[in-house]
């Protein structure tokens, strides 16, 4: 029997993608490449004033090879939840070497998110047991389906799909568990401990550790958003209610990205639940196959403590983990008897060994971007991991916003730090001690830093492009064999 080529090479196509999906994904011979500081008063593509336009690295990052586009993903903006701000996304260009280094960031367009034509904010929710438009983005993927963005958030915490515009056109269900509440019911304010105006939270994410990292599988039918720290319900408060401990676990939720719905709750266990150790990204290399970012609050950042950075990527394996959605878990490592947690391999990048001088040889507090990008000539893949510098603003305990001027020539950058009054040179003290102070040129803007790798990914199953890319890929195929069909009867009548 003879087979029609296009079908043998459209066969051929699909098998060697079934293949690739079907072998585990093995990263190896990963090796730091370069690295760039950016500038901290980096401006966006919108329209506003300068601190408005002020833009936030990188709470997580995204490469579309469908497209060869790069994503970054700003948080809630400066302020910590107290400004009005728009939230939005930047896709910006990178310069790639043959042998990955990275040179010349530029921002290429600035997309705001909104709803309904009103744009989503990244001020708290007031009052505080309504969602409203409240957006705190943390994490984002790109469906290979349809080509839109799909972006994790804190404040519900909530999965949100938006259009190519940044316009909103799904909500993913929320699960019961994860939704913070009191006594006194749902509140997205509240604190895992009492404070005199708010009660405690007795279930649910605890305050600003939502939905912070988020993947997509390689056929988009799946999406997997990870909380930085486990519920309030795995972890432990004191008989007084005034000490909270964390969980040494945190929870990856996989979604169905037809329906919405939630599939799953998966256990992650974390390297501590001291230090504010938690999940800042996750990134798919495979069907249940991931690589995860986990770090502690050390490092040069605004508010950070400089000792013991720790900041590190991970393989992890989804495969055989335990459903554990209607589970509670612990603050010790043990599991409740017959749960599995997600397989976590040994550590593939230590992120916080190679530094810059930029920023005096010492890492970033805030690795939370992690992607894989284009594949090199020479088969190795990039890896790109980026870092949120909150806009180098800090606040007092009235809200008034303060830019933050980092010595990196200091021991301590931080320590030896200046502010000012947001976008002003004048009216300076010293972060440490409050004495009047002047800026001078060894101070800067807390940077924006990306650092560049390259690894070996054995099996990386890449995204499957959209039905249009299908269509440009088999009907160039058809051509092709077009082609070869008349040359061979061309040498047939010769």
């Amino acid at each position: 029997m003879i087979r029609h080529p296009l079908a043998l090479a459209t066969t051929a196509l699909l098998a060697g993608l079934a293949c690739a999906s079907a072998h585990a994904q093995t990263v190896s011979g990963v090796s730091f490449v370069n690295g760039l500081a950016i500038d901290g008063a980096s401006q966006d593509l919108s329209s506003g004033s300068s601190f408005d336009r002020r833009v936030g690295f990188f709470s997580d990052i995204y490469y579309d090879r469908n497209r060869n586009e790069w994503w970054g993903l700003s948080d809630r903006g400066p302020g910590g939840g107290t400004l009005n701000y728009d939230t939005r996304i930047q896709r910006f260009t990178l310069d790639v070497a043959a042998n990955g280094a990275i040179s010349n960031f530029q921002i290429a367009q600035t997309i705001k998110f909104s709803s309904g034509g009103v744009a989503m904010n990244g001020l708290a929710p007031n009052p505080s047991n309504v969602l409203g438009r409240s957006f705190d983005p943390e994490g984002m993927v790109i469906n290979p389906v349809n080509g839109h963005l799909l972006v994790s958030d804190e404040y519900g915490p909530s999965l949100l799909e938006f259009d190519r515009n940044g316009q909103l056109v799904k909500t993913y269900a929320t699960p019961a568990n994860l939704v913070p509440t009191t006594a006194s019911g749902v509140n997205y304010n509240a604190l895992a401990t009492a404070s005199a105006s708010t009660p405690a939270l007795t279930s649910g994410r605890e305050n600003n550790r939502g939905l912070e990292g988020l993947a997509i599988s390689p056929d988009g039918k799946y999406a997997y958003a990870v909380l930085q720290n486990g519920t309030v319900t795995d972890g432990s408060l004191n008989a007084a209610g005034t000490s909270f401990t964390r969980s040494r676990y945190s929870r990856i939720v996989k979604y169905d990205t037809a329906t919405g719905a939630v599939l799953g709750q998966y256990a992650y266990q974390l390297d501590r639940n001291g230090q504010g150790q938690g999940v800042s990204a996750i990134v798919a290399l495979g069907n249940d196959k991931f690589m995860v970012l986990e770090r502690n609050n050390r490092g040069v950042g605004v508010g950070a403590d400089l000792d013991t950075a720790d900041k590190s990527v991970y393989a992890v394996d989804l495969s055989g983990a335990t459903d554990i959605s209607g589970i509670n878990l612990s603050t010790g490592t043990a599991l409740p008897a017959g749960v599995v947690a997600v397989a976590k391999g040994s550590k593939l990048i230590d992120l916080d060994k190679d530094t810059l001088a930029a920023l005096g040889n010492k890492s970033p507090e805030k690795w939370e971007g992690l992607a894989v990008g284009p594949q090199l000539a020479d088969g190795k893949y990039l890896i790109l991991a980026g870092t949120d510098n909150d806009y180098s603003v800090t606040q007092n305990g009235t809200g008034t916003q303060f830019d933050v001027w980092f010595k990196m020539s200091a021991a301590d950058p931080y320590a030896a730090s200046i502010q000012c009054p947001v976008g002003s040179l004048s009216g300076c003290t010293f972060t440490a001690g409050g004495a009047a102070a002047t800026l001078s040129g060894d101070y800067t803007l807390l940077p924006g830093v990306l650092h560049a790798y390259t690894a070996n990914i054995s099996g990386y199953v890449t995204a499957v492009p959209e039905p249009g890319s299908w269509a440009l890929m088999l009907g160039g195929l058809v051509g092709v064999l077009a082609i070869s069909r008349r040359r061979a009867r061309a040498g047939a009548a010769g």
